[in-house]
């Protein structure tokens, strides 16, 4: 058996996906085959999330981003409505425990097309990217416009 610990990061030796209430110095024990690598999972996102509280998602809430989103909302009380619901529920507990994650210390590094690093979009042979159409030229392609915006109408009632 191996003491395994939560992956660090290579560089400064924080450990990784340190949440705020976590398992950041959290160790397991766990089997492992010949080569040391563990035969089952020693922690997972879900185990993690169980410990953050579960919010809770007004049905009004679920109708508006519906309205926003301009779809049409499954019926309250309906199965379809309880299943988005909880998996809304838990994606606003994911984001909760992102937020806490501790940023101190992270230095932002630009990855570019300027840095060369070949992370430049894919242009076909003799096209520059100024002849690509991006941004308020597109608009010319909108069936309807407003002061640059598309307008896409909508059949529901507001």
């Amino acid at each position: 058996m191996i003491l395994l610990r939560r992956p660090r990061s290579p560089r400064s030796g924080i450990p990784l996906f340190k949440f705020a209430r976590c398992y950041a110095h959290h160790t397991v024990k766990a089997e492992t085959d010949a080569l040391g690598m563990p035969l089952r999972p020693t922690w997972s996102i879900k185990e993690l999330l169980s410990s953050y509280p579960k919010p809770t998602l007004a049905s009004s809430t679920l109708t508006r981003i519906h309205e926003l989103s301009a779809l049409i909302p499954p019926g309250e009380g309906t199965k379809d409505h309880e299943k988005l619901k909880q998996e809304l529920e838990e994606l606003v507990r994911l984001v909760e425990a992102v937020k806490l994650v501790n940023t101190e210390g992270v230095v932002f590094q630009h990855w570019g097309p300027e840095l060369g690093n070949g992370a430049e979009p894919d242009l076909e042979v003799g096209v520059t990217s100024s002849d690509v159409p991006c941004g308020s030229q597109l608009l010319v392609h909108a069936q309807k416009t407003v002061d640059g915006f598309y307008v896409v109408d909508a059949d529901r009632r507001r």
